[in-house]
């Protein structure tokens, strides 16, 4: 049987995650300026000003987390968006036009402004141009190259002219003055958090693992909040990081007979975190590693953490913009997948071929013909969306993971 997450961190997670929901709404109603983020633009440029930040996608995946993210979904499909649009977009929509009924924190506050970004998800813009038409709030969008190769300077110049035009929005809209300062200040902080992140993800290096990729996926929340530049996000990393080294030390493993080891390729299946982890160690089987939780600190086919060296932090946010894994093209996805299961010793990938995230499911099958063929890794492509339960079949997905192991046990 998997052992829960571990203790004193998801009790952590829980504190923090519960006081910035619950803080968000407290501050709002007192008049402060909410700003509402796709979850890529950078949060610690916005520490120059003193504002609520909120991110609907955030909101949709803990909706979906806590299993009310179908009923979400269908009252925004009620109201006529199609059953084929993101379920992040369908969660937040219908979360809105219940006026925040149904929403473990009932919803989000009211906008002041909105951000959004089209290089890791077109479909951002249109989402939040639907709150620009109902709030009548500006919609600010970065636009932000895609990257098929290392980042060229005239990206990064090109990305940092749109932070400068945001800085004289805000400002204008605030009232405030930008504090260049306090962005330095939050950049070393969310270098000191991603020290600690980095440092509990190599631990699956061991075999057995002392963790697995749904403990990275339920602790990645925070950092897509408000939280990225707090403290509070590096001493729960800090945490995280400690606490699973312990267990390494004391002999404690999620599955302690780990025959099989898998790795993950799309966005979370937030709806199946405990169910499909506790079904695969009945198997012996353990998703050790995922692309996903390593889109967060690092940019292109890098797998390490991208440090910032202590210079223009502007220019920093610049550079990590390229890091979503939605935005990077074939080779670079597949330089950084071979070294995933060079350094892990994985032995078969599962890819979730995503019925939300197009873009992130749009290149699999070529990559899962191309890293079959030069590793020779039995893998597998199951269907499932990472937030509405209706387009999941956990016994057909099963069916196919077991057929994946026979062939892993077979080779092996």
């Amino acid at each position: 049987m998997l052992q829960p997450l571990k203790p004193k961190s998801r009790d952590s997670l829980g504190r923090i995650m519960t006081r910035y929901y619950e803080g968000n709404h407290l501050e709002a109603a007192k008049g402060k300026f909410v700003v509402w983020i796709a979850i890529i633009v950078p949060t610690e440029l916005l520490k120059g000003f003193d504002l609520i930040v909120c991110a609907p996608e955030s909101h949709s995946a803990m909706c979906a987390a806590r299993k009310v993210g179908a009923a979400q979904c269908e009252k925004a499909e009620s109201v006529g968006y199609s059953m084929d649009l993101c379920s992040y977009a369908r969660i937040d929509l219908g979360t809105f036009f219940d006026q925040g009924r149904g929403s473990p924190s009932m919803g989000l506050p009211r906008p002041d402004l909105l951000i959004s970004n089209n290089d890791n998800c077109s479909l951002l813009v249109k989402w939040f141009d639907v709150y620009h038409r109902e709030y009548g709030v500006p919609h600010f969008v970065m636009d932000v190259p895609f990257c098929y190769q290392s980042q060229q300077e005239k990206d990064r110049r090109y990305i940092l002219n749109q932070f400068q035009d945001l800085i004289r929005l805000l400002e204008e809209m605030t009232g405030q003055k930008f504090d260049y300062d306090k962005v330095r200040e939050a950049v070393r902080e969310t270098n000191e958090a991603m020290k600690h992140w980095t440092r509990f993800l190599k631990l699956a290096a061991h075999r057995p693992s002392v963790n697995t990729a749904f403990d990275s996926f339920a602790h990645m929340a925070p950092y897509f909040t408000w939280m990225r530049g707090d403290p509070a996000l590096t001493e729960h990393f800090k945490l995280l990081a400690d606490e699973a080294e312990a267990e390494l030390a004391a002999g404690r493993f999620p599955v302690p007979n780990e025959k099989y080891r898998l790795m993950w390729d799309n966005i979370a299946p937030w709806h199946q975190l405990r169910r499909m982890s506790t079904r695969l160690a009945e198997l012996d089987a353990n998703i050790v590693w995922s692309t996903y939780a390593t889109s967060i600190g690092r940019v292109e086919d890098r797998l390490d953490f991208f440090e910032w060296d202590g210079g223009d932090p502007l220019h920093y946010l610049a550079r990590l913009q390229n890091r979503g894994w939605c935005c990077y093209g074939m080779d670079l996805r597949y330089k950084a997948m071979a070294e995933m299961i060079e350094r892990y010793s994985i032995d078969g990938i599962v890819f979730g071929s995503n019925r939300s995230c197009k873009v992130y499911s749009v290149m699999q099958m070529d990559l899962q013909k191309r890293l079959a063929r030069d590793f020779g890794l039995p893998t597998v492509m199951i269907d499932v969306d990472h937030a509405d339960v209706r387009k999941y079949n956990e016994e057909n997905v099963f069916l196919k993971l077991e057929a994946m192991m026979e062939r892993i046990a077979a080779e092996n």
